[in-house]
């Protein structure tokens, strides 16, 4: 049995207003017919190069089905332009929010968003600060920023950026032990890995703890995830069970890096597949393999956000080439085929 079927056509795409659309992020509670979508406004550069920089804005999408959505208005978050002057120092740049995360607490209804919040120094890199960054409220139209979930501090936490969030269950001492994306430099290399951590979290609307790496490319030496690595969507265990305390999940991976002259060339970014022990924060397997490649892909499929439409089967929406977004509907036998 097949574990996907690419569909055919863009979800959503660039209108007059943006060029490339990405990052595609849909919130449960309103029938996932409305979410959140970063707009690119300006891009510097070649995706497929080190270096290139996007500014960003993030909007709000409305879909009249699963497959077909319309990017609507900025979104407004209170409080915005106060933590960000907060955030911002001397000599940084910053790109604008990007790539947001939906989560509703089944406690209280309430919305949360993360998102990166990116600040860059051009002459001096190692004086970026990529924070993971925090809005909650109602609904998607009373959003109010607080203090970044994962502050950048690289005086308190050795490589500190943070970005791309995976939500996972609570484990049985009431945390949870989000994903996401952080990065490091090896001693004896010039290339930046892009790599997986643990966020320990007691209170999903207050800042979180740095936890260990749990993923490295260096280190695990998978050749389709060996330059970089960021956790996306993790399955319900209605769609895939994988075991007690584990969840089957989405890893996006990409080649490592090349070289010509003095520019530094990125590798394929595909959709993998992992299993994830929550209950204590390990990365158990990953697949030898990607899962999908975006048939039109140049350099990037990356996968944002799952939706279960019913038993055993699902949509996955991954953006391509950082422009514009795509569905894939997943099945739950087929991909349990493809486990240890």
């Amino acid at each position: 049995m097949e574990a996907y079927r690419q569909h055919a056509g863009k979800v959503i795409e660039a209108d007059k207003h943006f060029k490339h659309v990405m990052a595609l992020t849909l919130d449960p509670s309103a029938d996932n017919r409305r979410g959140l979508i970063r707009c690119i406004t300006s891009r510097e550069g070649d995706v497929q190069v080190r270096g290139y920089i996007d500014r960003s804005t993030l909007h709000s999408v409305q879909g009249d089905s699963l497959e077909n959505f319309v990017v609507g208005e900025q979104v407004l978050i209170k409080n915005d332009r106060e933590i960000l002057q907060e955030l911002g120092g001397e000599g940084l740049d910053y790109l604008g929010l990007e790539d947001p995360d939906i989560w509703r607490d089944p406690q209280t209804g309430l919305v949360h968003v993360y998102f990166t919040i990116p600040f860059i120094r051009r002459e001096k890199a190692k004086q970026s600060r990529i924070h993971l960054g925090h809005a909650v409220g109602q609904d998607l139209d009373s959003l109010e920023m607080t203090m970044p979930a994962l502050l950048a501090d690289a005086v308190k936490y050795e490589n500190a950026r943070a970005k791309e969030v995976s939500i996972a269950p609570l484990n049985t001492r009431g945390l949870r032990y989000n994903l996401f994306e952080s990065h490091d430099k090896l001693m004896d290399e010039d290339d930046t890995y892009s790599t997986v951590r643990v966020a320990i979290a007691e209170d999903m609307g207050k800042p979180w703890q740095f936890g260990e790496t749990v993923f490295h490319p260096a280190e695990r030496k998978i050749p389709w995830i060996a330059g970089h690595a960021s956790p996306g969507p993790l399955f319900s265990k209605s769609f895939l069970d994988v075991g007690q305390g584990k969840v089957l999940g989405i890893l996006n991976g990409r080649e490592a890096n090349t070289h010509e002259e003095e520019k530094t060339i990125y590798g394929m970014f595909s959709v993998g597949l992992f299993v994830y022990d929550y209950e204590h924060g390990r990365i158990e397997w990953v697949s030898p393999q990607p899962l999908i490649q975006d048939s039109d892909a140049q350099t990037i499929t990356f996968a944002s956000h799952f939706t279960e439409i019913k038993p055993g089967e699902g949509i996955l929406y991954a953006h391509v080439d950082d422009s514009f977004v795509r569905a894939y509907t997943l099945f739950s036998e087929g991909i349990r085929q493809l486990l240890p």
